[in-house]
């Protein structure tokens, strides 16, 4: 069996759409390919090593099937710039030291961004005999220009030349939204384009009719708690009226954001913490509509929580603006809020009849999701590409 290679900086058991796109990409994979996962010991979104795995520099496993070889770095979520810089390098130079002391297949899949890790990936593992696929999720420098994260001065240009060199050693490019793609088209002619989805690779058949006892519509966000999601600014600006919000994940803003629960005991918000996704599955069935919201429209973006939601058979809310607007819209999955403006996502709540998100709205979000999102179809037709 031909040896594939995938390259992340996120895998379980961490958390969030990154690990989780790897993850099934992996999977889908390794009943074509002997699949082999590089990735750094579990961090992520805390910043510092699992416990299990604290004290070591490398640890290599078997998980269904799949080989993962865990390498050290510096773990940090710290604000300091320098810091993140430092965290990046460090697992990019151990990326190079594991190339020295194994054998590379000769096809690798590289996760961008970080653009600084793919540049490493691109830079050292070029070859003739090697097809490097490039597996693009989002638009770095410019996404992180567009958060407020980056300053158009001189360490962006230098990432933008990364940017280009990256795709441009690219055999393959996967991008997760046709405006991905579209943006590596005004960079380069030479690498072959997949528009590769975030499909989640799950079955729920136990939908249930929701308690619509009470007048509050429940609502409900899980995920990253990070600057890009601006959950923070969204429990600041909702009105409570007629809703109740509960929130899962962790990250960056967690911390203000349980305060902010803990300080206005009056508003119905709700902070669980970070759950497993299993568990996660099972709690979502609970509520009534989901919202995925982004604090800035995003050139690229598309949250993967869409496809899971949909086969979830959870009615959406969605507040970012882009391409995932078009996805909610054009099948038919819930509501969309012009992205930025919370005098219209309020105004979109209160038009939302808590009476018709029932069994069978649920039923027909799923069916759609199956026919429209299919795992397996996608990955079967990755295979021929690769």
């Amino acid at each position: 069996m031909e040896k594939l290679m995938i390259i992340t900086s996120y895998f379980p058991p961490e958390i969030g759409a990154a690990s989780n796109r790897i993850y099934h990409l992996a999977n889908g994979l390794k009943d074509t390919y002997k699949v082999s996962v590089v990735t750094p010991l579990p961090n992520y979104p805390t910043g510092k090593i699992f416990l299990e795995y604290k004290g070591k520099i490398k640890s290599k496993s078997i998980d269904n099937g799949i080989e993962i070889n865990r390498i050290w770095l510096y773990a940090s979520k710290s604000k300091n710039k320098f810091l993140r810089l430092f965290a990046m390098l460090s697992y990019s130079i151990s990326l190079v030291w594991f190339f020295i002391w194994n054998k590379i297949p000769n096809k690798v899949i590289v996760q961008s961004p970080p653009l600084l890790v793919a540049f490493t990936c691109m830079f050292f593992l070029r070859s003739k005999n090697r097809r490097l696929v490039l597996n693009v999720s989002d638009l770095w420098p410019s996404a992180g220009f567009e958060l407020g994260a980056l300053k158009k001065n001189f360490s962006y240009k230098v990432l933008k030349r990364i940017e280009h060199f990256n795709y441009k050693n690219a055999n393959l490019v996967l991008g997760q939204s046709n405006e991905i793609l579209t943006h590596i088209k005004t960079v380069t002619t030479q690498s072959e384009l997949f528009l590769y989805r975030n499909y989640p690779d799950i079955v729920i058949n136990n939908l249930t009719e929701n308690d619509h006892k009470g007048e509050r519509l429940k609502i409900v966000y899980a995920g990253l708690l990070g600057v890009a999601q601006g959950i923070l600014k969204l429990c600041q600006n909702l009105n409570y009226d007629c809703i109740e919000l509960h929130i899962y994940g962790s990250g960056a803003e967690e911390n203000e954001i349980e305060s902010f629960v803990n300080a206005n005991k009056e508003l119905p918000v709700y902070f669980y913490g970070r759950v497993s996704r299993k568990e996660l599955h099972n709690e979502l069935l609970r509520y009534d509509i989901a919202i995925i919201p982004l604090l800035n429209r995003i050139y690229g973006s598309v949250p993967s929580k869409i496809f899971e939601y949909a086969k979830l058979g959870l009615p959406m809310l969605y507040f970012g603006g882009g391409e995932g607007e078009t996805i909610i819209q054009d099948n038919g999955l819930g509501w969309v809020a012009e992205a930025g403006n919370y005098s219209h996502l309020n105004t979109v709540i209160k038009s939302i009849d808590k009476a018709e998100l029932n069994i069978n709205t649920k039923k027909e979000i799923q069916s759609k999701a199956y026919k429209s999102f299919d795992y397996l179809a996608q990955i079967n037709t990755l295979k021929k590409s690769l």
